[in-house]
């Protein structure tokens, strides 16, 4: 196959990418390698879109700079990720010394839109970690600047490449119980994972939109892509009663914490040299602390939380998202005019698992590892009929296998059709944020919030392009 340079960022553009895979089988035109930069060190940036890269790609990327507000873990990343690039604290100078062909934005949830926009507002492709960003209006800034750029903004959506979710889109698509009319689809975050979000930037809204806009994206978009439709009403409800100020103790951080010994959540950082070099090593530059307190009084995000989604396929949705469950894993069911589909995935006590529960996390984010193939199940039952098990081959590590299929079809074949259109673009990385922000607002207002009113996009019976 030979693909120009030009081509591969064509491809990549109406793609989702995620992570890395290998490019071997690339036939550049161009004996100039594809220049990335890359603003926000973080574990999510130097991991799967640095080191990673590099260990996959060098033969046809290189990094040519690397941009963080934090001085020592830039340097920190730079010797990860294993590259001799120019490191800079300046995101602006950086693209103006380097002239790159991608950006990759990686940084905190709620400065997303800022990269993107400067990014295609000087005449260069974006790729951004989900979510899109945390409101409507910064939303509707980077919907205004990709079309007036005329370049490209990629998303990183991965869940609908995994064998599983891409069994569930084929069984809708083929009408298997008739018409959708609602759905019911509900997430458990354990206490190990779910605790995460707490302890770091994302238990304030100002940063992370709250858990509807930043691990809900990943639902609403595969809800989206599932019903082929665009979300129009939702409303929604949800507290915080568990984390924040609800715990009689608190402390600066586990570290320093007195209540070692008698708190639940307790996390040894220390244990993880990693984050010890990465973050703690870096605390003096920002300030910012990985393993703080959960019960600190400014978390004010929900962990709790229930949603209607209307669709305007007249398809209604009810939404559930927990972050203290006892395990790690969700259940999904289909009501249509000719039947029912159940799936469901990680709940122990429907299948054995082998798998700890403190490790769940680690065990998905998994790259490299090699597993037994495994199976699970989907439900299909027919109106008047006996139910049927459909089983799919599945493994647990790369989010389901859905990283490798996903750079698979971005790197070895861009040009094959895909029947299941898991091809994801900014507009879909606008409906499943937008979701979630109207979830947020609803909980704000006490009332029903309707898409259309958030920005300029006008949600559709058939999902848009």
């Amino acid at each position: 196959m030979e693909v120009t340079r030009r081509k591969f960022l064509t491809s990549i553009s109406m793609l989702a990418a995620y992570t890395a895979f290998p490019l071997s089988s690339f036939d550049f035109d161009s004996t100039k390698k594809l220049r990335i930069v890359l603003v926000g060190t973080g574990i999510r940036g130097i991991s799967f879109w640095g080191k990673r890269l590099v260990q996959e790609y060098s033969d046809i990327l290189e990094f040519v700079g690397l941009s963080d507000i934090n001085p020592g873990r830039l340097e920190y990343a730079k010797k990860f990720i294993g590259v001799n690039c120019p490191t800079f604290v300046n995101f602006d100078e950086m693209i103006n010394k380097t002239k790159p062909d991608l950006i990759i934005v990686t940084t905190k949830d709620a400065t997303h839109h800022e990269f993107i926009i400067k990014g295609l507002n000087s005449g260069y492709d974006v790729l951004t970690e989900k979510p899109l960003t945390t409101d409507e209006n910064k939303c509707q800034q980077i919907l205004n600047a990709e079309r007036k750029s005329g370049k490209n903004l990629i998303v990183g959506f991965n869940y609908r490449w995994s064998p599983y979710s891409t069994k569930i889109k084929e069984l809708l698509a083929n009408n298997t119980i008739g018409k959708i009319t609602s759905v019911d689809f509900h997430w458990y975050l354990n206490t190990y994972h779910g605790a995460s979000y707490f302890r770091r930037w994302h238990g304030q809204k100002e940063s992370g939109g709250s858990l509807w806009v930043h691990k809900a994206t990943h639902h609403f978009d595969l809800l989206n892509w599932w019903l082929d439709s665009d979300p129009t009403d939702v409303f929604a409800l949800g507290d915080l009663e568990h984390y924040g100020k609800n715990n009689p103790f608190r402390g600066k951080n586990c570290r320093s914490c007195d209540h070692k010994t008698t708190c639940d959540y307790y996390y040894d950082i220390t244990k993880d040299q990693q984050s010890m070099n990465l973050y703690v090593a870096n605390e003096k530059y920002d300030g910012y602390i990985r393993d703080n307190c959960l019960f600190r009084e400014e978390i004010d995000i929900y962990d709790k939380m229930s949603a209607q989604i209307k669709y305007a396929n007249n398809t209604i949705v009810n939404y559930s998202l927990t972050t203290y469950s006892p395990f790690e894993g969700w259940r999904l069911a289909f009501n249509g005019t000719e039947g029912r589909i159940e799936a469901s995935l990680d709940i122990p006590y429907d299948k054995k698992t082998t798998v700890d529960q403190a490790e769940m996390h680690a065990k998905e984010m998994e790259q490299s590892a090699l597993e037994e193939a495994k199976h699970e199940t989907i439900i299909v039952h027919k109106l008047w009929k006996d139910f049927e098990k459909v089983t799919v081959p599945t493994e647990k590590g790369g989010h389901g296998g859905g990283d490798q299929r996903l750079h698979d079809k971005i790197f070895k074949t861009p040009n094959t059709a895909d029947p299941f259109e898991r091809s994801a673009g900014s507009r879909d990385g606008a409906m499943s944020v937008l979701i979630g922000i109207a979830a947020r607002n609803s909980i704000e207002t006490g009332n029903p919030i309707k898409i259309k009113d958030l920005t300029d996009i006008t949600p559709m019976p058939k999902r848009g392009k």
